[in-house]
């Protein structure tokens, strides 16, 4: 597939007609398009016509140009004496704003990132709003080789192409190596959920060729499963497995957009108990939808109705549950995506919960049990698809897989089972797994994600914390050998120079944020609230220059705010409540005014995985504070510190 909508040598494209150009863009882009649009396309071409003309230089043009993390396409690429320039334009405009230049400047950042061809390039953003006044920009270079984002009405782009290349003096870029070299995008889980509302194909976005063909063939299965099941008028659910960052949740989100339409035969919801997952994909989605209405002149979307259309196919599955608790109707999905199955409620705590918040005494199923009864309803077919974790429990009374087998089992006989022959393998057999749990179901190896598409700074990064928490110095220092030049991470006791530390680091489209176990209660000393209640939704999407974003590094998320999600850079915060004494850790939990160590198992596990949730939100690099203390207060003294 091609990356681009259009692509041509310059002297091609000067020689071309427009309108075999924009007939070009325009069957290429596949899909309803606006006046707007095309407008805009006739206006680009016109006026890189009269640059080109006073360049004197050949190279290549690239229209609509595919940038996979962040689901978009540039405006115009140009290869030309050996610099990579990135145009964004933004036809009317008469001012450049924070979210055009962050935007802009994300292009080109990406490009250098996670594209093989432009790793060693110098790259120039540069964003036109061809109304606004010409401002009087220094070319200035990052250690990237990527320049500040340039602001220009576009009268001076021959001037400014010209002075680079004259500048720079590099050889020219061999244009058919650069097209063919490998793109291995990592998007954060927002991001690939925007790429896909905005039919982007599932492939286009995921890190690497394997790691394309095993999300793309886990769900084809999945959708065969889908479609076989409502032809044969079958009940049926998929077990779907993967390593840690492989994009099960991906994979989850794929199927319900594909099938998000109510009036689609095989109608899909995409459900999941991680409330901040929820609400930041939803607010994501909607804001997308609503502006994406307003810019094609569609002005009859409100906010409101956006976010009502995108939460119809991602839901909280608490509120799913709670809805056919009280009414006795089928849903009407006929499939059903559960995102992490293994955290649903077991017995025990679906009955307390019952008791103590919905005022029922007489409860007597797990979570898993009374949803596979929900989508049992349906008389003819359904499908439940449970994608399934393992590690960083962090909440009591979760059932772990062998929950939904139990209720298969026992009272659901008459499901199909397809599931990965993985179960048997790591977490899950701490769950209750064994080779009787699934020796009379269908072992389907498809639905087994096996290769990871986690940062590409940090492959490793998950072992390095597994060993760091474990307390084996030796296997954490061998581990980060591995990734320490991609993935840096600081130690500091004050936490000013941390601030200033990932400010520095974090740039254009990138996102840092604050982060500390929700016990880390002594940290309120240094200004470190954790008992504050932030909005998920502003935290994870508000610009960097909004008070409520994680970029301006005020408020402090949880273990359970951040878990599922992800940020470039983080400042992990670390208390008193985990600390390393006498070659292993102990466990603490802070009540009323002093600290009490931690006996049961259950509970130092849950606080160990907090910590391994909170440092592996990470994508590029992690800072981590830890207080100096004070002698004064017997809570923080340098000491336990």
């Amino acid at each position: 597939m091609s990356r681009a909508y259009y692509s041509a040598a310059i002297q091609t494209f000067l020689q071309t007609d427009e309108l075999s150009i924009i007939g070009e863009l325009t069957k290429a882009h596949g899909q309803e398009l606006q006046h707007s649009q095309t407008m805009a396309w006739t206006e680009q071409i016109q006026f890189l016509r009269k640059v080109f003309a006073n360049t004197g230089q050949d190279g290549a043009i690239f229209f609509e140009f595919m940038i996979p993390r962040m689901g978009r396409r540039a405006d115009v690429i140009i290869l030309i004496g050996g610099v990579i320039f990135v145009l964004e334009f933004k036809i009317g405009s008469a001012s450049y704003n924070y979210a055009d230049r962050t935007q802009t400047a994300g292009y080109a950042l990406d490009l250098k990132h996670f594209h093989a061809g432009s790793h060693d390039k110098y790259l120039v953003p540069v964003l036109i709003c061809t109304k606004a006044p010409e401002q009087n920009a220094i070319l200035e270079f990052n250690q990237e080789q990527v320049a500040n984002v340039l602001c220009m009405s576009g009268f001076k782009l021959a001037e400014l192409i010209n002075q680079t290349i004259n500048q720079l003096s590099l050889p020219e870029i061999d244009i058919k190596a650069w097209l063919e070299a490998s793109y291995k995008p990592t998007p954060t889980i927002v991001e690939a959920a925007q790429a896909l509302y905005s039919n982007h194909n599932v492939v286009d976005i995921t890190r690497s060729e394997a790691g394309s063909q095993n999300i793309a063939e886990t769900s084809v299965r999945l959708f065969s499963i889908i479609h076989q099941a409502r032809l044969n008028k079958q009940k049926v659910i998929c077990f779907v497995t993967g390593v840690p960052g492989a994009g099960k949740t991906l994979v989850g989100l794929n199927i319900a957009n594909q099938h998000a339409n109510k009036d689609d035969d095989e109608y899909s919801v995409f459900l999941s108990g991680n409330g901040p997952l929820v609400t930041v994909l939803q607010e994501a989605l909607a804001r997308d939808l609503h502006l994406k209405e307003r810019a094609s002149g569609r002005d009859g979307l409100s906010k409101q109705e956006a976010r009502r259309r995108v939460e119809s196919f991602i839901q909280n599955i608490h509120r799913f549950r709670d809805e056919y608790l009280r009414d006795q109707s089928k849903p009407p999905e006929h499939v059903a995506i559960f995102d992490e199955a293994q955290r649903a409620w077991n017995k025990e705590q679906t009955a307390k919960f019952m008791q103590n918040k919905r005022g029922i005494s007489d409860f007597t199923m797990s979570e898993p049990e009374f949803l596979v009864s929900v989508m049992d309803r349906h008389e003819d077919w359904a499908v439940i698809i449970a994608l399934v974790g393992g590690g960083q429990e962090i909440n009591v009374g979760e059932a772990g897989i062998s929950g939904w087998f139990s209720a298969i089992q026992h009272t659901f006989k008459h499901w199909q089972v397809y599931c990965s022959p993985n179960l048997l393998t790591g977490e899950y057999i701490r769950n209750g797994i064994d080779a009787n749990s699934i020796k009379d179901f269908e072992q389907e190896p498809s639905l087994h994600l096996s290769i990871s598409m986690r940062s590409f700074r940090a492959e490793k990064l998950s072992s390095f914390v597994h060993h760091l928490i474990d307390g084996n110095a030796i296997a954490a220092a061998q581990t980060y050998r591995f990734i320490e030049q991609y993935f840096p991470i600081a130690i500091t006791r004050d936490i000013a120079k941390a601030k200033t530390w990932i400010k520095q680091k974090t740039v254009a489209n990138r996102r840092c944020g604050v982060l500390a176990s929700s016990n880390a209660i002594r940290l309120k000393a240094e200004g470190i609230f954790v008992k504050n209640t932030i909005e998920p939704e502003n935290w994870f999407l508000a610009e960097g220059n909004d008070i409520r974003s994680s970029n301006f590094l005020e408020d402090a998320a949880t273990e359970f705010d951040v878990q599922g999600l992800e940020l470039d850079w983080t400042l992990v915060a670390w208390d008193a409540d985990l600390r390393f004494v006498d070659d292993q850790f102990q466990h603490w939990r802070f009540s009323g005014s002093k600290w009490q160590k931690r006996h049961l198992f259950e509970q130092k596990r849950y606080l160990e995985n907090a910590y391994r949730v909170l440092l592996t939100r990470a994508r590029e690099g992690m800072i981590i504070f830890i207080p100096t203390g004070d002698i004064n207060d017997q809570t923080r003294i340098p000491k336990i510190l």
